[in-house]
C-alpha cells in the first residue's frame, strides 16, 4: 500500500507481505511512479519504461535500467512475482 507521509512516498506492506518486509519501504519519485502503474493493473516493462519516458527527461535505457532494477528488488522481496 502505497503512502504519502512527509513529501515521502513510502510502501507498507500488508498480508503474506509482513513477513517478506521488514518495516517500511520508502520510494525514489521514480520508483512511486512506477509502484503507482503496478497498482493500477500496468504488468509489462515496455509501460513502465514508457510511463518514465513521459515523466522525466530520460533515454529509453536509462528508464529501462531503472525499471529492471526496480522490479529485481520487488522480486527479491518477493513483493511481485
Amino acid at each position: 500500500m502505497l503512502r504519502e507521509v512527509a513529501d515521502q512516498s513510502i510502501v507498507v506492506p500488508l498480508g503474506n507481505n509482513v513477513v517478506n518486509v521488514n518495516g517500511i519501504i520508502t520510494l525514489t519519485e521514480s520508483a512511486a511512479v512506477l509502484w503507482k502503474k503496478l497498482e493500477n493493473g500496468v504488468d509489462s516493462a515496455d509501460e513502465l519504461v514508457d510511463a518514465l519516458l513521459k515523466e522525466y527527461d530520460v533515454d529509453s535505457e536509462t528508464a529501462l535500467s531503472s525499471v529492471s532494477e526496480f522490479i529485481g528488488q520487488l522480486r527479491e522481496k518477493s513483493m511481485i512475482e
